[in-house]
């Protein structure tokens, strides 16, 4: 008998993820913002041990060298307090990848069963979770969110909670529709006819045919989360100072607009960028997860 090499055995994987990775490279859009994700991951895991002065973070106090334009010293200046911008940049860093995956992870959590639920029940079930989706759909996402904070009060919790509120819907909605176009496929009519339980059906047969379009909307819902969550820090809403979080910081900084233009300047490019790498990231993803590709 001959021996099957590990490459034999997995020949078609293997020649599948050669023709994603051929057709991310192709976009230079996307390796663009491969790039971006890449660099704001590494500053959120190693941000605070290079951050020259790393307890900026935690709400020193250097009036002397209160409001300094970029230097040597200071490459991004420093705040009305004197705190260093470069440093809490890069430590606001991973504050803003926390906010990310906590946000876009819960909504997901949420929204993935649901819509998967109301795509394979009908009926009443059906209409119950898709009306309440609607509801909250309805309505638009910002303000929901500062509404929701607004009860609980501001803070980074309540802010990462409301935003988690306002973001499952859209999930509900993409799954929703994407199990409707499966629920018919001969595979789950036979599973159906060999009596599978509802539940593994749903996460054996409908959730893996799913994950494409899940896992493009959870790469740009990122930085949407991050967005949505420096906007609430900019209405004081969000994180509240000293904390190191960048919409937290604009909101400072544009009362000492324009005389000391780096305040806000630096928070915002950072925020700018990090969405811009994650948005340009998911549509890579999508034309590499496209069905349409593999020919």
């Amino acid at each position: 008998m001959t021996d099957v090499t590990f490459s034999e055995r997995h020949e078609s994987s293997i020649r599948e993820y050669r023709r994603m990775a051929a057709t991310f490279r192709r976009s230079s859009s996307a390796m663009f913002g491969l790039v971006i994700v890449l660099v704001f991951l590494l500053m959120a895991l190693i941000g605070p041990w290079i951050a020259p002065f790393p307890e900026d973070a935690l709400g020193a106090v250097h009036l002397d060298n209160k409001l300094q334009p970029p230097s040597a010293a200071h490459w991004f200046g420093t705040d009305e307090v004197g705190l260093d911008i470069f440093s809490r940049v890069l430590i606001g860093a991973r504050v803003s990848l926390q906010i990310g995956l906590i946000v876009t992870g819960v909504a997901m959590l949420i929204g993935v069963p649901l819509g998967m639920l109301a795509g394979m029940s009908g009926g009443w079930m059906r209409e119950t979770i898709m009306r309440v989706t609607d509801i909250f759909l309805s309505i638009p996402g910002l303000i929901l969110a500062i509404a929701i904070v607004g009860a609980l009060g501001p803070g980074i919790i309540n802010a990462m909670i409301a935003l988690s509120l306002v973001w499952w819907p859209g999930y509900v909605r993409l799954v929703e529709a994407k199990t409707l176009s499966l629920r018919n496929e001969t595979y789950v009519d036979a599973a159906r006819a060999l009596g599978a339980p509802m539940h593994r059906i749903l996460f054996v047969h409908i959730l893996p045919n799913c994950l494409s379009p899940i896992v493009v909307k959870a790469s740009m819902d990122m930085g949407m989360a991050i967005l949505g969550a420096a906007s609430l820090g900019f209405l004081g809403l969000g994180a509240q100072p000293p904390y190191p979080e960048w919409g937290a910081m604009i909101s400072i900084g544009r009362n000492y607009m324009p005389d000391w233009w780096w305040y806000s300047f630096f928070p915002g490019l950072a925020i700018y960028l990090t969405v811009l790498g994650f948005n340009l990231l998911g549509d890579g993803l999508r034309d590499v997860l496209d069905p349409r590709q593999r020919s």
